[in-house]
């Protein structure tokens, strides 16, 4: 039994009017850049190698460009321990590639954003370096939060207070004359001090470090744990374990705190002061939709991670909620929504919607290619991480001796298996791209890779899949194509039609997406001219019949 798709169009272009920003319905991509190409054959990917790979995206018809931290670091946490905001890791590259990117970028109609990690810097800080040399209530100490220990001799950490990594979220000092000393926080790795907000040195330094780029010509950043700046004062207790598992669920009195808003407002300014649409954009877990919005008020930050939407299930409902949910919240503070499917932190939703389905890979790679189409149906902004227009799978199975990611040891190390702290599995979704079919790095670089790639990602290269029209890295250039040829698409108004239980059927003006996220097919009346769908479509008189997970865009 089919049911007749209803509508109410708008009648007016959904693109903002000029002067809107650029960034309201731009669709930008991930570069974990240690990941994406490598120049000059160490196995590790760098500035030169991303630069000389920018045709690629700007041939898949993407707006801007996010680069991970590419700073000077020992490399504790993949680059976000930095021990010097304005300079270039040599791992990387220069300042000069840096530079060279961004003007190559901007040559080709990219945007370029970058990271900045403010919550914490690295041990070998000059800063920290600094603080540990320093007496207990020393100015040195104050950009960073030192505390004695409980107890009867200061043998127990300051609060109970647990790092994202897993174990305490604090570390013993050694004082210079050899004596145990205070407790320095660190919400992650212990290489990763958590710096104190509350200094006016702090603040001062990082008004200087956004500058520094901006002047450099990038235009904007991605503030990482733009969320966990501020703590509660007094620092207190929570009262229980596993607190990494309340992310994203309660405001936390080190997560989500009121008082980084002043912050992110003042950060506003500095960008505004700057010509060119210069952005903010919050990495920041909250526990709703409408404490997220509070990051991009007017006032604030241009854009936050809808992390709601990607820990969404593959369920219409689910999906149906959190869309409206996301637009209302943002809506209210006339910000755009933005959609992401994956990131450098969790598993590649490739794998993460094969599990449970039945039908394994198949599955999940046929979920993934219909929730592109429909994040990039939605109103607002889409992120898009390296690997995904190739429908890259998690890899799951690589030896213990080669994994980075410092969540993996310290679970290891305190015998926790993961269950305090992050999964410690990220490195799987860190794998190098895959460029040509052939090569011992299948064209990441002209030597090895820094993670082994599987031998059948030879097929998911950019090179086995360009010009194949079935192919995911296809389907995401036409995808693309027509999001920047059809004005209802990007920014602007939406409504739900009607449809049968486990169907999503939107429309945007000009434009109606079907989603089918049931295991079978279903049929509908044909809502129009079919423009893409990622599954062939199958027609009867007046009827279609939607392939199971599948998504299709139509032409009204």
């Amino acid at each position: 039994m089919t049911q007749e798709l209803t509508t109410s169009l708008a009648t007016e272009p959904a693109r903002p009017s000029e002067g809107h920003g650029w960034w309201r319905d731009a669709v930008i991509y991930q570069v974990y850049v240690r990941s994406f190409a490598d120049s000059d054959g160490d196995g590790i990917g760098d500035l030169r190698g991303a630069r000389e790979r920018l045709p690629h995206l700007a041939g898949l018809g993407v707006d801007a460009v996010w680069l991970t931290p590419f700073y000077a670091s020992p490399q504790a946490d993949g680059g976000y321990d930095v021990a010097d905001y304005r300079a270039v890791d040599p791992l990387f590259g220069t300042l000069g590639d840096a530079d060279d990117l961004v003007r190559t970028a901007h040559e080709l109609g990219l945007k370029v954003i970058v990271d900045v990690v403010p919550n914490h810097s690295s041990d070998q800080h000059p800063w920290f370096r600094e603080a540990l040399a320093d007496r207990p209530g020393g100015a040195a100490r104050a950009r960073y939060h030192f505390r004695p220990g409980r107890g009867a001799h200061g043998e127990l950490p300051p609060n109970d207070w647990e790092s994202v990594f897993g174990g305490p979220a604090w570390t013993r000092t050694t004082e210079p004359d050899g004596t145990p000393g205070e407790w320095y926080l660190h919400l992650f790795a212990p290489q990763q001090p958590d710096l104190n907000w509350g200094s006016p040195e702090v603040r001062a330094e990082f008004d200087s470090v956004l500058r520094f780029w901006l002047d450099l010509g990038v235009d904007g950043f991605r503030i990482d744990v733009a969320h966990g700046m501020v703590k509660a004062a007094g620092l207190p207790d929570i009262g229980r374990t596993e607190q990494a598992k309340l992310i994203g669920s309660q405001v936390l009195p080190f997560f989500d705190q009121d008082g980084v808003h002043e912050i992110h407002r003042s950060w506003r300014r500095l960008l505004d002061s700057y010509p060119g649409d210069r952005i903010g954009v919050a990495e920041a877990w909250a526990p709703t939709s409408e404490r997220l919005a509070l990051y991009v008020r007017p006032d604030e930050l241009h854009q936050a991670f809808n992390f709601q939407f990607l820990k969404c299930p593959w369920d219409a409902a689910a999906m149906r909620e959190v869309i409206d949910e996301s637009l209302a919240a943002t809506g209210s503070v006339g910000a755009p929504t933005t959609w992401v499917l994956s990131n450098h932190d969790v598993v590649r939703h490739t794998t993460r919607y094969a599990d449970g389905a039945g039908g394994g890979p198949e599955r999940g790679l046929a979920r993934a290619r219909a929730a592109a189409l429909l994040i990039l149906a939605l109103p607002g902004s889409a992120y898009l991480y390296q690997g995904e227009e190739l429908g890259l799978p998690e890899v799951t199975e690589l030896p213990d001796e080669l994994r980075q990611d410092p969540a993996f040891f310290r679970a290891s190390t305190d015998g926790q298996e993961g269950q305090d702290g992050q999964d410690g599995f990220r490195d799987g979704c860190r794998v190098p791209l895959p460029w040509t079919r052939s090569g011992d790095s299948y064209g990441f670089g002209p030597g090895g890779s820094w993670l082994p790639q599987p031998e059948d990602w030879a097929e998911l290269s950019v090179e086995a899949q360009t010009g194949d029209p079935g192919s995911t890295l296809e389907l995401y250039r036409d995808a693309l194509a027509l999001r920047r040829e059809l004005p209802g698409l990007g920014d602007g108004p939406m409504s739900w039609l009607e449809a049968p239980a486990g169907v999503l059927a939107l429309s945007r003006p000009g434009l109606v997406c079907t989603l089918n996220t049931l295991g079978e097919e279903v049929e509908l009346p044909v809502p129009g001219r079919a423009l893409l769908s990622s599954a062939p479509l199958t027609y009867k008189a007046g009827t279609v019949c939607i392939p199971p997970d599948s998504c299709a865009w139509w032409a009204i």
